[in-house]
């Protein structure tokens, strides 16, 4: 049987229109799976420091809402949220299908920390610039506010430039006292790529 045209453009429409609501009932359903973490920090400190969940890096604190959302299964779940120069916030959550999580925090100062007599300084040029940024293994900043500079101890140091959805940059510079450096790299897609945090 053939349709007449005006009524085979009806049936298109009608099919698409269905599968429209199946796919948006799908998403629906896998956002009521997971969990969802959102982060407050009260000063520039706490939004500029790096967030870990269960080990892995997922950017840093001001740029995790939106579209950056955390997403968890449902579970325990470790939060990690470190900056150079202050002791580790850690908190334990138990995420529930469907629930939001507000998660504030507090960054202390670490006693233990102590800045170089004698320093060189470091600029980065990094693109993404919401990359982390380690130096001898220890985490420093995001590139795009080590932009304008960071002061190290001189000798040879160990520069790891990080992101999910990303190939590491790993480098070895030996800096001179007094010494100014940029370090410009443009980090390579891994195959699959995602431009948010993953789901964990």
């Amino acid at each position: 049987m053939i349709l007449p045209r005006r009524n085979s453009l009806s049936l298109l429409a009608m099919i698409l229109g269905l599968a429209f609501l199946m796919t948006g009932n799908f998403l629906t359903a896998e956002n009521k799976v997971l969990g969802e973490i959102d982060f407050d920090g009260a000063t520039k400190v706490e939004k500029t420091a790096g967030v870990w969940v269960d080990g892995q890096y997922v950017g840093y604190l001001e740029e995790l809402k939106g579209s950056k959302s955390v997403l968890l299964l449902p579970g325990p779940h470790q939060i990690v949220v470190r900056q150079a120069g202050y002791e580790d916030f850690v908190q334990s959550v138990s995420v529930q299908p469907g629930d939001k999580h507000l998660v504030p925090v507090t960054l202390v100062k670490d006693p233990r920390y102590k800045m170089p007599q004698v320093t060189a300084e470091v600029k980065f040029s990094v693109d993404p610039d919401r990359a982390a940024v380690f130096v001898d293994g220890l985490f420093v900043g995001h590139a795009g506010e080590l932009g304008r500079g960071l002061l190290v101890a001189p000798g040879k140091r160990k520069i790891t430039i990080s992101l999910p959805g990303f190939e590491s940059f790993e480098s070895v510079v030996d800096l001179a006292p007094n010494q100014k450096f940029t370090l410009k790299t443009k980090l390579l897609k891994t195959a699959a790529s995602p431009d948010a945090p993953p789901s964990i």
